[in-house]
């Protein structure tokens, strides 16, 4: 019974809570980010391509012509997506800027800590032997 005691304070942990926000939170950040490249982003750079849809973007390594990426599956040829790549590095990259973006925010909204005065410096161990010799003459 103790082990699902200590298994149950460690989960109600503020870390653990926190981590599953997070990880709930970045799920749907990322329908999002998925949703504002595939929507808003790609189809600009496809009319900036000449109309082209960037995930039809492909090499064929066996030699054959294909339309599209899904003609060429459907013909069992070998192809290199690198459109699917594309938007995969633009997704990375938004994310990357938000979360920058986010994090700086945040940074701002912490207290700054001021700066605690330095502690008064007591005096050196030369001083310290200095000091016990003038006592030590003393005697």
């Amino acid at each position: 019974m103790a082990f699902l005691k200590d298994f149950k304070a460690f989960l109600m942990k503020g870390d653990i809570i926190a981590l599953a926000t997070a990880v709930i939170i970045g799920g749907a950040f990322n329908k999002i980010v998925g949703s504002l490249v595939k929507d808003i982003i790609m189809p600009v750079i496809g009319v900036l391509m000449g109309g082209k849809n960037v995930n039809n973007l492909f090499f064929s390594l066996d030699g054959g012509e294909y339309e599209t990426v899904d003609a060429a599956v459907e013909a069992g040829g070998a192809i290199l997506t690198y459109g699917n790549f594309l938007q995969a590095v633009i997704d990375f990259i938004i994310i990357g800027f938000v979360i920058f973006w986010l994090l700086k925010g945040y940074e701002k909204t912490k207290k700054k800590e001021e700066a605690k005065p330095a502690a008064p410096k007591g005096p050196t161990q030369e001083e310290l032997l200095i000091e016990i010799r003038d006592e030590l003459k003393k005697k």
